[in-house]
């Protein structure tokens, strides 16, 4: 078991920054990725961002690529998501998860453990 606790949420204007956090307990040693979803009201759940634990290759949406950073404390078994120039339109509940096996780190079907979500408002 992976638990997962997000925080550093918040309200936003558009074209601030929020860094999000999130600690991991449990089997991490068995984590290959570390990964960042979104999910707006109505709509499905998507991809922001991902770290492979161990060597800390990271991947990202393309909507996000130069503004969001994905990083991560091995010492501290925490993920970090820097988001930079935020917009209104990424208003949503964002998601930390851990994926257990090697699969594609871009579908949400590969993650095993998730955390609870934490709530991020960019407002115009």
């Amino acid at each position: 078991q992976v638990q997962l606790v997000e925080s550093g949420g918040g309200l936003v204007q558009a074209g601030g920054s929020l860094r999000l956090s999130c600690a991991a307990s449990g089997r991490t040693a068995s984590t290959y990725y570390m990964g960042w979803f979104r999910q707006a009201p109505g709509k499905e759940r998507d991809f922001v961002a991902a770290i492979r634990w161990s060597s800390g290759s990271a991947y990202y949406a393309e909507s996000v690529k130069g503004r969001f950073t994905i990083s991560r404390d091995n010492a501290k078994n925490t993920v970090y998501l820097q988001m930079n120039s935020l917009e209104p339109e990424e208003t949503a509940v964002y998601h930390c998860a851990a994926a257990l096996t090697d699969y594609s780190n871009i579908y949400s079907q590969n993650y095993n453990y998730w955390g609870q979500g934490i709530q991020v408002t960019v407002s115009s």
